[in-house]
């Protein structure tokens, strides 16, 4: 684990900071939705075997695909990721351990047999769908 985090540059981002979800983010919730509109049925949140304190995003535990929703500025999307000006040091290396992880976890998925499907926040979501749909496909 990294250094600690550092004091917010204001009141302001201190608060917006502490709203920010970790789980049933926005995009999470549109993708499950669309993905439920379809007739298709998932866990959320399901636990990753084998690495404690992780988790699939939505998973469809007979198939072994693993969807996986992935923020812009939090898993530092190469089209949409920015870097804050404050504290800007500590962010990068935030987001280089988020992206680290995010490996880790794809390689383990991915060597237990499980196929995993990366979506990221500005996809849209029927893309996304048609993408999660295909991987499924792959897997009858």
């Amino acid at each position: 684990m990294g250094p600690s985090a550092p004091t917010a540059s204001s009141p302001a981002v201190s608060a917006r900071m502490g709203r920010q979800r970790r789980r049933d983010t926005a995009v999470e919730l549109d993708l499950r939705k669309a993905l439920h509109r379809s007739g298709l049925r998932y866990r959320v949140a399901h636990p990753v075997p084998g690495l404690p304190r992780r988790t699939i995003d939505i998973a469809f535990t007979r198939r072994r695909v693993a969807v996986t929703a992935l923020g812009c500025f939090w898993h530092g999307c190469p089209e949409h990721g920015t870097s804050p000006k404050a504290n800007a040091e500590w962010w990068a290396q935030k987001i280089a351990r988020n992206r680290a992880r995010d490996d880790e976890t794809r390689c383990h998925l991915a060597s237990a047999g499980w196929l995993v499907v990366e979506v990221w926040e500005h996809d849209p979501v029927g893309v996304a769908v048609d993408r999660v749909v295909t991987a499924l496909r792959s897997r009858d």
